[in-house]
This record gives C-alpha cells, structure tokens and sequence, in this order.
C-alpha cells in the first residue's frame, strides 16, 4: 500500500490533466461544430488526437503535472506585490562626516 502512495495516476499513458484537455477541446469542437456532415472527422475527431500526440511526445522527460504548471505559469501575472499600492520610502538622516 505504501508503495503506491508516490506513483501517480495515469489512463493509458496520460496523466489526468492531460486528459482533460484533450477531452475538453473534443467537447467544444463537438459543440461548435457539431452536426452531421461529411467534415466531421476531420474538424471534431482530428484535432484532439493530433493534441494527444503531441501531448504524449512533448511532455517526454517533463516533470508530473507539466501541463498544469506551464498553464498556472502563463496565465498568472507578471509581478506579485506584497502591497496594494506602492509605500513611499523616506531615507533615514544620516550624520554626515567632514572630509578633510
């Protein structure tokens, strides 16, 4: 039991995030485009498989999670600030030497 603890979850070689992704582009791309038609192959089916492709092939050698924390990490602001506005900074008096 213990030794299953640190492996981390993985259906069919992809990680749970990934997974999601692909499936979420297969829900919207169903959604939008949708329908019957001759094109539903290649606008609905072709792009997840091509994204789990590159998923699979990409993230080779990519710590757990890699997705999620690229993700976090180009959607979170520039600069954090422990602040809401800037303090103004007054610099303490100093004795001044005489320079001879």
């Amino acid at each position: 039991m213990s030794r299953s603890l640190d492996k981390k979850l993985l259906v069919l070689g992809f990680e749970i995030p990934d997974l999601l992704a692909v499936f979420l582009l297969l829900a919207a791309l169903n959604f939008f485009l949708g329908g019957g038609g001759g094109a539903t192959i290649l606008l609905i089916w072709l792009p997840p498989l091509f994204l789990a492709i590159i998923l699979r092939y990409g993230k080779r050698g990519k710590p757990d999670n890699y997705l999620l924390h690229v993700s976090r990490y180009y959607l979170s602001p520039g600069v954090y600030s422990a602040f809401e506005y800037p303090t103004v900074f007054k610099i303490p008096p100093s004795i001044a030497k005489d320079r001879e």
